[in-house]
Order: structure tokens, then C-alpha cells, then sequence
């Protein structure tokens, strides 16, 4: 089967739809800055010499640290080359991540994203989560007033129901959603379903996670050997034939992982393999 390797986003336009996330590029917990900061701004740069054009990153992540690194690595950008964000969790701490969806929180990260990433509109802005102690209506609000005022060209969200994805539609375009799916965890199906149906680029978090699928002798490992590649590569390609809304964004801190992720679109699975992999849990 013949797996298209771009996608036309909302607002956006056209992508690979293997993309690189710069979660893993900031310091353990994704809090501080890297053990190597010229590593980090290495690997970055080795994206796009391969063709990345679709990074994700957030605020949140070091915080700041992700979105500075960008810039120091790519700025003046590409053409064609797109930068996502998200705000919407603010930091305490390592591996600790509070929600804030309060409008003047959410409007002045976003203004501290135009001034890291160095740009006058940013690519994509994702609210990272809706923040349930606000209104969703206020959070919804303000990224509409965002996009009208040209800050940002497109609009997405992070971990949301189909409920969401709908109520926040009457706001906006929704132009990707990103909620956690792999292998082992598809508790986001209707999200992906939803995005299918109405042309929304579905972003899968921890799109590598495969747990005992990928131990020795389970079935990821043994349709890896088969084909020659990585488990990480088929399970990369497994989600890439999914549907044509998926776009994974795997991050890493190391070169090395990083060519052998985007490996994964030269992967081809043949109709049995992917049917195995479809039927395992």
C-alpha cells in the first residue's frame, strides 16, 4: 500500500508528516538546559538537512529552553520549514506540569514565543492542555483573538475528547490535535477517527512507546527483523499507515536516533505485517 508522505494542514499548508519533536532537547525531566547544548542545536540542525520541515515544541519545555535553542539553531528559517508550539502549562519543577489556561497567561506566553522563536507569527500555536479550573470559552477566545490579530496563522489543541475538538470548533479552524497514541495505547481512536474525517493532522505523542510488543520475540520485534529495520522504524511506519492525518514528531537528543527515526519513512510494511501489528496489544 502506497502511504502519502505529506499532509495539507488548515491554515498551514503542506508538511512531511514526519516531523521531529524538541521535547528531548532540554535537560532531564525536560527541565533545564541540555548536558550539551551544541548537541542539542546538532541535532536540530540535522533535522532539517533531512528533510524535517515540521518541528514541535512548547513553552514549556526547559522552560523556554526548547524554543531558544530553535532559534539559535535555524533562525533566519527555511522556507517552508514550520515551528509549532503550545503553551498552556506553566513549571515548577522537573517532570512537574500545571495547567494555566487563564486568558492573559495564555496571550502573554504566546508573546514570549514570537520573541524566542524570533518571528512575527507563529506557525502553529497548540493550547498544551484546556485548563479545567477556567472556561473553556475564555481559553477557546483568546486563541481565536490570537489567530485574528496575525500572532499566530494556524490553531490546535493537546490531549482533548472529541467533545472538545467539536466545542472548540464553533471558535476556530482546528488544524492539528495532539494526543498520546502508539502501539500499545490507542485510547486516543476517536480523536483519530474525528481528525480523519474532517481533515485535522492528529500529532501522536510517545509515538514510540511499544512496551512488550518490542521485546525479543514479540511481534514489533519480529516484523522489525524481517523487514531489516528498527522497532522504533516500524513502529514509526506502522502509525504513518495508519491513516494519512498522522503525523508523528520523535524527538531525541542524539544524531544517531534521530537519522535512524526518520529512517522509519523508507519502511515499507507489506499488508500481513501491518495486519499482525494492527491486532497487537
Amino acid at each position: 500500500m502506497e502511504v502519502s508522505t505529506t499532509i495539507d494542514l488548515k491554515d498551514l499548508g503542506r508538511v512531511h508528516r514526519l516531523g521531529f519533536g524538541a521535547m528531548r532537547i532540554v535537560g532531564d525531566g525536560v527541565w533545564g538546559e541540555p548536558t550539551d547544548r551544541g548537541a542539542a542545536i546538532a541535532v536540530v540542525r540535522r533535522a532539517v538537512e533531512l528533510g524535517v520541515d515540521f518541528i514541535d515544541t512548547a513553552d514549556s519545555y526547559g522552560p523556554n529552553i526548547s524554543e531558544e535553542i530553535l532559534a539559535e539553531a535555524l533562525h533566519p528559517y527555511k522556507d517552508g520549514l514550520k515551528i509549532a508550539t503550545k503553551v498552556g502549562f506553566t513549571r515548577t519543577g522537573p517532570d512537574v506540569w500545571v495547567p494555566v489556561g487563564r486568558a492573559e497567561y495564555l496571550r502573554q506566553q504566546t508573546e514570549l514565543s514570537l520573541r524566542k522563536l524570533k518571528v512575527d507569527s507563529l506557525d502553529l500555536l497548540q493550547l498544551h492542555r484546556i485548563d479545567p479550573k477556567v472556561d473553556p470559552e475564555e481559553q477557546f477566545t483568546l486563541l481565536r483573538d490570537l489567530q485574528k490579530e496575525g500572532k499566530v496563522k494556524a490553531l490546535g489543541l493537546s490531549q482533548v475528547s472529541v467533545a472538545q475538538l467539536e466545542e472548540a470548533g464553533k471558535y476556530f479552524t482546528v488544524s492539528t490535535v495532539q494526543n498520546r497514541y502508539n502501539l500499545t495505547d490507542r485510547s486516543s481512536e476517536d480523536v483519530l477517527n474525528y481528525a480523519e474525517q474532517n481533515g485535522i493532522g492528529f500529532i501522536p505523542w510517545a509515538p514510540i512507546s511499544a512496551g512488550e510488543l518490542a521485546q525479543p520475540g514479540g511481534p514489533l520485534d519480529e516484523a522489525a527483523k524481517r523487514l531489516g529495520a528498527t522497532t522504533s522504524q516500524v513502529a514509526l511506519a506502522w502509525l504513518l499507515r495508519r491513516s494519512p492525518v498522522m503525523m508523528p514528531i520523535p524527538g531525541t537528543g542524539s544524531v544517531k536516533h534521530l537519522e535512524e527515526n526518520l529512517g522509519a519513512a523508507a519502511v515499507v510494511l507489506d499488508d500481513d505485517t501491518y495486519a499482525e501489528l494492527e491486532a497487537a496489544r
